[in-house]
């Protein structure tokens, strides 16, 4: 969908908007006040949540890519903290309280028209709880590196690239178990 279709007329004053340029690109803008509107990304916080070198994911109830599955994630709220969102996003479909550490990595790419435009990824440990599926989630599991499911978007694809390129460094630095002759 293009600026032009979803924002017809200006907030301010209700002026039928025209596209126009403005910072190097065509938007929106309304020719009785000069308002030039602006369409903000989406922000999406995901927890990456691993347990005895499992990783934490939810299988989607709604569409898009409804069955599959993905990290606990959904879209930060204007004026909240993106780490209480990926707390938040991971207790109301886990059940599980996690505390979030380091970000991992922000991934960019809108997938789909009502997606986030901007995945940011925490790494998070449990607090409490017991895995609970809910709100959009109707399963939820821990999966080995070689047990991943069907995934439902490129940002979870991403962020377990990364989780086990990382796994798989500290493996290797820590090099083959030692023998009990």
């Amino acid at each position: 969908m293009s600026l032009a279709e979803e924002f017809k007329f200006c907030p301010a004053c209700a002026t039928p908007l025209v596209p126009r340029a403005s910072g190097g690109r065509a938007r929106p803008i309304c020719p009785a006040c000069g308002r030039v509107i602006f369409r903000d990304p989406k922000v999406a916080a995901a927890a990456l949540v691993e347990r005895e070198g499992k990783v934490l994911l939810v299988r989607r109830v709604n569409e898009p890519e409804r069955g599959k599955w993905s990290l606990p994630a959904g879209f930060v709220d204007r004026g909240e903290d993106p780490r209480r969102a990926a707390e938040r996003e991971c207790l109301e479909e886990t059940g599980l309280v996690v505390r979030v550490g380091e970000l991992m990595d922000v991934i960019y790419g809108a997938e789909h028209a009502a997606g986030a435009d901007l995945v940011l990824v925490y790494r998070a440990e449990i607090s409490e709880g017991v895995v609970n599926p809910h709100d959009d989630a109707d399963a939820a599991a821990f999966f080995a590196p070689g047990e991943i499911p069907p995934l439902a978007f490129q940002a979870t694809r991403t962020a377990l690239d990364q989780w086990q390129a990382a796994a798989g460094g500290i493996l290797a630095r820590r090099g083959p178990p030692a023998s009990r002759e």
